[in-house]
């Protein structure tokens, strides 16, 4: 059988994709409106970095690629302005959050592109359900080899991400009690979860050539895993992040993603086997229900500890890499959250408690994303 072609990529190049909660000003409500906004941008420069989404009320930030996270900042900051520019033409305004707190599914409408009318004909009320916000991150590889290893060595750390930028404690009105709502709906798609295990980049080719076959699939589009290759890309996407507050945490995120992947390319730390997925749904409720203070196992030597602790340990491991690849600034930032247990989930529970409304709530969020677009990245 063919090998799958692996479009090489700079080695833990990054980047990332946002995706936004496009929002009524007056009544604070996810509002369909990605047509309009797609249609005033088509002969922007940034039409190709912005793109619709599966249901109408969001809509997603792409960016180029980058080796820095500096440069990804300095990108992500000229995308949030041009997109505040467009909204206040439209009437319209974004906040981050993985989820919007009082949004119901059945008041969704799909984008009407192609795919995401047959993805909805298939999945039915799971496409509008998918009215979710995530941070995809991309961090390149030089083979199918590194892009195989990568995708099962990140799962160890999966508790992490979740736990770091969790941000989507209400839902559909309620307070959920998980410090992630948003990354338990993805569970329910047959595609999602993690990768089967494959040792090598032939025994992914032959399973995914298999799943073609037997048109289960189209594209590797159609895989929803936690962690994914994308050859046609060249990188290995990380899809667990819930979508932060602000860009920058988001630039936070990718920083520590980068150095952590390419401390694991280069020292090959862990041995790849069936045996790391033994204890990953548990280790992954853990970091979506309480976050930091969720627990992680090891799978091989059963060590427990909190994630909090265990992502303590690793920044220790990996800041040697960070050093190298001068971002440590930014993993200093994620640092002090890890050791005050610190993510957007707490920001957004303490902002609702002293506000006690969540329209007033989405309203606040909307003016940290404004914020930030008119007054830059520093700090």
């Amino acid at each position: 059988m063919k090998i799958l072609p692996f479009k090489a990529s700079a080695s833990v190049s990054i980047g990332v994709e946002f995706e936004l909660q496009i929002i009524n000003p007056h009544t604070y409500g996810l509002v369909s409106r990605a047509k309009d906004l797609i249609r005033s941008i088509k002969m922007s420069p940034f039409q190709n970095r912005i793109k619709p989404e599966i249901t109408q009320s969001m809509i997603e930030i792409n960016s180029s690629i980058h080796h820095s996270p500096s440069t990804l900042q300095e990108e992500l900051l000229s995308i949030q302005k041009f997109l505040a520019q467009e909204a206040s033409k439209l009437g319209i305004v974004f906040c981050g959050g993985g989820t919007h707190p009082f949004q119901k599914w059945s008041a969704q409408k799909i984008f009407p592109t192609k795919r995401y009318k047959n993805l909805s004909n298939l999945y039915r009320y799971l496409s509008k359900c998918s009215t979710i916000f995530g941070q995809h991150i991309h961090i390149g590889c030089q083979s199918g080899e590194d892009a195989i290893y990568l995708t099962h060595a990140l799962s160890r750390y999966v508790p992490h991400f979740i736990a770091m930028s969790a941000s989507s404690p209400f839902y559909q009105g309620v307070d959920t009690g998980h410090h992630s709502s948003r990354s338990t709906v993805m569970n329910a798609y047959p595609l999602s979860g993690v990768i089967p295990y494959v040792a090598n980049w032939q025994e992914f080719t032959n399973y995914f050539y298999k799943m073609r076959t037997l048109n289960i699939i189209e594209s590797m589009k159609d895989f929803y895993w936690d962690i994914r290759p994308k050859p046609e890309f060249g990188t290995v996407e990380t899809r667990v992040f819930d979508m932060p507050l602000t860009s920058k945490k988001g630039v936070i995120f990718a920083a520590y993603l980068q150095a952590l992947a390419l401390y694991l390319l280069q020292e090959k730390p862990l041995d790849i086997s069936p045996e790391m997925y033994h204890l990953y749904n548990y280790n992954r409720f853990q970091a979506s229900r309480f976050g930091f203070d969720g627990n992680i196992i090891d799978p091989f030597t059963f060590e427990r500890r909190t994630i909090c602790e265990d992502m303590q340990d690793t920044i220790n491991k990996i800041e040697h890499y960070a050093n190298q690849l001068n971002n440590m600034m930014y993993i200093t930032l994620l640092s002090r959250d890890v050791v005050s247990k610190k993510n957007d989930t707490c920001h957004i529970r303490e902002m609702y408690s002293q506000l006690t409304s969540l329209q007033k709530l989405v309203n606040q969020q909307c003016n940290i994303w404004s914020a930030e677009s008119t007054e830059g990245l520093n700090g």
